[in-house]
């Protein structure tokens, strides 16, 4: 527990002078950073332990967040896709049938995934209230995880889906639904009070409810993942949460749908001195 609240200590002021304080091109710069670890980490669990294509496979990964910042051209993405199946067939090719198709295609799965998905804040970046909405798709997840960890800790007694993932219980799970509606209201009312931004709180409560159910959903996919490949963690690199999908895995399936709703349901506005 030690360890899980001084990484965030030291993280989450991190991420907020990179998505506050530091120029726009910083923010695909964070999310390129988490996409290759995340990538690394996701290739190692199931197997992928060609040193070269791993290598084509994080690159891509890499390539995702800026193509994205850019505003996703498809004449570059087309070109980045054509040069990596090229290199990956070559490669395996080369390996005389060693190297087995069904991780090739399962790294390549996991690299889209984990960055075009974790690149929903660069696009929520791109937007013209940026600074209202980009650490929505970071915060929600991370206030939901924590709620439901803390409320279950104190007071979980049914289990939730003891398969994939033993520690967590109903009661967690409706506690972690709770902190993250209240938080996200929260975050608006700051919002209004220190910038001219006017608010809709049910839009915003929308947020906190689908944007709590995914992160659920998204803790238990790779739940499935780590307990299919029999590992605890994806990784080390974090203390006390385990490799980076192991603290992004929820902001994986909760930002794209963050912007999404951003789309459908703005919560925020220009007020009427803007």
């Amino acid at each position: 527990m030690r360890n899980r609240i001084l990484v965030a200590c030291v993280g989450v002021p991190v991420i907020l002078v990179v998505l506050f304080v530091l120029p726009e091109a910083f923010t695909p710069a964070l999310i390129a950073v988490l996409s290759v670890i995340g990538t690394y980490e996701a290739l190692h669990a199931i197997g992928m332990n060609h040193p070269r294509i791993a290598l084509y496979t994080a690159l891509v990964a890499l390539a995702i967040p800026f193509w994205v910042y850019f505003g996703e051209p498809r004449q570059w993405g087309l070109l980045v896709l054509l040069v990596y199946l090229v290199l990956v067939f070559a490669e395996a090719f080369a390996s005389r049938l060693r190297v087995k198709i069904d991780r090739v295609g399962a790294g390549f799965f996991f690299a889209f995934i984990i960055s075009y998905c974790l690149s929903s804040v660069v696009r929520v970046g791109n937007l013209e209230l940026r600074d209202s909405y980009v650490f929505l798709p970071i915060l929600l997840p991370f206030v939901v995880d924590a709620g439901a960890m803390f409320v279950g800790m104190f007071l979980g007694k049914h289990p939730f889906a003891p398969v994939l993932s033993p520690k967590k219980t109903v009661e967690g799970s409706v506690g972690g639904l709770i902190v993250g509606v209240g938080i996200t209201l929260l975050y608006g009312l700051v919002f209004h009070f220190i910038t001219d931004v006017e608010v809709n709180y049910y839009f915003l409560a929308v947020y906190g409810i689908l944007g709590g159910v995914i992160t659920e959903v998204g803790d238990l996919a790779f739940s499935y993942v780590k307990r299919n490949r029999k590992i605890k963690d994806f990784g080390h690199i974090l203390p006390g949460h385990g490799g980076v999908l192991d603290r992004f895995d929820s902001v994986i399936f909760c930002a794209p749908l963050i912007e999404l709703l951003i789309q459908w349901l703005p919560a925020f506005s220009k007020g009427a001195g803007a």
